[in-house]
């Protein structure tokens, strides 16, 4: 299906203010039809071209034989070889045809079995230009293990278990969700062992906990094999192999399937932003040059993340990367992908050293890689219309205009941006502002930026603040003090009281007045104990920070059920509700002195004291609807870790007199440091 030209007045209705950047939106737009129809005729549509991985890479054939295709241009010569041949670098050789795609049928065997053993390992043996031999692992290859006791490198395994143990899903794909309550996990460190998790134990221990919290949309991390299992996974090696280190790909598919039959949306955190810079077990000069998958030179070099960068703008690159969302859709069911770096994508510098002011001259112009861009474009367009289901998320920083607008309307076709913003400003204010000298208006002005028409996913904390060198909101506000006053059994002290009250507080806020969609990092919504570190040669490769420490939120003394608690009531008065789903909420009060702020959305009224000293006796407040008012969730209930003085049983009747421009007002009684939450009866 081909796209049709954007005109200029479809983008200014999405946005009046673009109008000295319209000739660049057009000319982006038309970059963007262009490949868009050159993918149609050459390709045969999105449909043809995005199914890639059915031709590269290794395929068994109906009579067992096996055909294996590798594009590989610059290769002079090529030859398949692995256990099925004793590793012989003569005996199978390859053939090229006019696009540099290199071809093998390996017959299957005398009595009719599969030409290749399955698991057993292989390699591509290619002779350069200079003569040299390299050998390499298929890039397509959808199995790689690694023998830490031998090598660190991976060896490339030919997937092909007997259909009795092909794992065969059962269960559909859930609707796709009005609200997006997401929970960002890591198969890996979902354990509270000293070691890897496994999908298996994933499956079991961690899907329930998830589902029971209220959490509709699980984004897994880590996923997509990477050589250092420190990096987060953001160090790829082999775009088309689930990481070996957690279980079998058949694994993965359960734990998916698992997650679907509970109602959650799986989501995977996809790296098309860059690559890992290994040779022997990437695909990083696979064929010998230096400009194969990637930019010649600098400009294929991430000079931070010591990482390649793709030439976006090459055909086969793009069928490459494009297929490999596909793949992941089709042969793992997952529902959509969390788009990472995409500011180091979009702009030519990258995103280092640069300022994002908000400026629309910033977005548009030399500073902007354009085929990065149009490559965006490409990717949400073909998932979108492929798959109506799919669910997309872009990590950047930039704030780019059009970034959640389809492209048919010069957007680059995002349904949801991260709102990175927000957990940066919680951190300044608890590293370096007194809680009686934090801005409320400046709070509430960073919740509620964000660009017309464009859904926002908002955070109070994720993995970054996880990170070692950072720390998670629950250590900022308590410390070492959670290592010894988390007990009911201990002394309720001013520092843990402040943190319980806070940590739900900032929480709801953020959940409520943020975004379109909420995420948090597995185990911050108890407050995880300590922050998270993978096993490396600086802390003497341990796992202790590498885990996820369960049995504290899982003791009925420890005050980290009371914030679990709250999490998963949030999260299911949510759906109740559906705030996230409704339009942005109506603050009508942020008073700096009092430290109170009052906002409606979905027909709840939400009212927050930040006041560190001051508790309020009928205060007064705005709100549009007349009628009868109750409470249906306050951070001082006792379940919460409160101290039970707001009476939850009251009701609330409004006067109808104009009041902080709302057309009713009630009266609350509001303590320090406490939330509450009404509802018309």
């Amino acid at each position: 299906m081909s796209s049709a030209p954007l005109d200029r007045q479809t983008v200014l209705d999405t946005d009046p203010w673009l109008e000295q950047e319209v000739p660049a939106i057009l000319h982006r737009h038309d970059l963007f039809r262009k490949w868009k129809n050159t993918i149609q005729t050459s390709e045969g549509g999105y449909d043809a071209f995005t199914k890639g991985y059915n031709k590269f890479g290794l395929h068994v054939q109906s009579d067992g034989s096996v055909v294996y295709r590798e594009w590989a241009p610059n290769a002079k010569e090529a030859v398949l070889t692995g256990d099925f041949n004793n590793w012989n670098r003569i005996s199978h050789p390859m053939h090229k045809d006019e696009y540099g795609v290199w071809e093998i049928t390996i017959p299957s065997t005398a009595s009719g079995e599969c030409g290749i053993p399955h698991d057993s390992k292989l390699k591509i043996s290619m002779i350069l230009p200079s003569g040299e031999r390299v050998e390499r692992l298929p890039a397509w290859i959808t199995r790689v293990t690694q023998d830490l006791s031998v090598s660190p490198v991976y060896d490339a395994r030919f997937w092909n278990p007997p259909k009795s143990e092909i794992y065969q899903f059962k269960n559909k794909r859930p609707p796709q969700p009005k609200s997006a309550r997401i929970y960002e996990a890591h198969v890996g460190i979902s354990t509270h062992e000293h070691r890897v998790g496994t999908y298996k134990e994933f499956t079991r221990d961690t899907l329930p906990r998830i589902r029971d919290l209220g959490y509709n949309i699980i984004q897994l991390m880590a996923v997509m094999e990477h050589a250092y299992y420190a990096s987060f996974g953001y160090q790829v090696t082999s775009f088309f192999a689930a990481s070996s280190r957690y279980g079998s790909p058949e694994d993965l598919k359960e734990l998916i399937d698992t997650a679907h039959g509970m109602g959650i949306t799986m989501l995977l955190d996809i790296v098309h932003s860059h690559a890992c810079k290994n040779v022997l077990d990437g695909i990083n000069q696979f064929d010998g040059t230096d400009h194969q998958y990637f930019h010649e030179g600098s400009k294929g070099r991430h000079e931070l993340w010591d990482s390649r960068l793709f030439n976006y703008g090459h055909h086969e690159v793009l069928r490459f990367l494009l297929s490999n969302l596909r793949f992941w859709v089709e042969e793992y069911q997952f529902d959509g992908f969390r788009f990472d770096g995409v500011t180091s994508m979009m702009y030519v510098h990258h995103g280092i050293g640069t300022g994002f002011s908000g400026g629309y001259h910033e977005y548009f112009g030399d500073s902007v890689d354009l085929e990065a861009v149009i490559y965006l474009m490409l990717a949400n367009d073909a998932m979108h219309e492929l798959f109506p289901f799919c669910i997309t998320i872009a990590e950047d920083v930039s704030g780019m205009p059009l970034l959640c607008v389809p492209c048919s309307k010069g957007g680059i076709g995002f349904d949801y941006r991260l709102s990175m913003a927000i957990p940066d400003m919680w951190i300044k204010l608890l590293k370096h502002k007194r809680d009686d000298e934090w801005d409320l208006s400046n709070i509430v002005h960073t919740l509620t930026n964000r660009r017309y028409g464009e859904k926002s996913i908002a955070y109070a904390e994720s993995h970054d603040q996880a990170l070692v060198g950072d720390k998670t909101l629950a250590f900022w506000m308590m410390d070492k003090e959670m290592y010894t006053n988390m007990s009911d059994l201990s002394e309720y002290t001013p520092i843990i009281a402040r943190g319980i009250a806070l940590h739900k507080m900032i929480r709801l806020l953020v959940h409520s007045l943020g975004g379109e969609g909420y995420l948090n990092f597995e185990g911050n919504e108890f407050g995880h104990p300590e922050w998270l570190d993978f096993p490396r040669e600086g802390n003497g490769n341990s796992f202790h920070y590498a885990r996820r420490q369960w049995n504290v939120v899982d003791d009925p003394i420890l005050r980290y059920r009371y914030l679990n608690d709250f999490d998963k009531a949030m999260n299911h008065l949510e759906e109740k509700y559906g705030w996230l789903g409704a339009p942005q909420a109506y603050v009508s009060l942020k008073h700096e002195v009092d430290k109170v702020v009052v906002y409606e959305r979905a027909g709840l009224l939400f009212v927050f004291n930040f006041h560190p000293n001051n508790s309020f006796t009928d205060y007064r407040v705005g709100v549009e609807d007349p009628g009868e008012y109750h409470i249906v969730l306050s951070s001082d209930s006792k379940r919460f870790g409160g101290f039970e003085n707001v009476k939850e049983d009251v009701k609330f009747f409004t006067t109808p007199m104009e009041w902080n421009g709302r057309k009713n007002w009630l009266q609350v009684y509001i303590p320090s440091r406490t939330c509450i939450v009404l509802a018309k009866v």
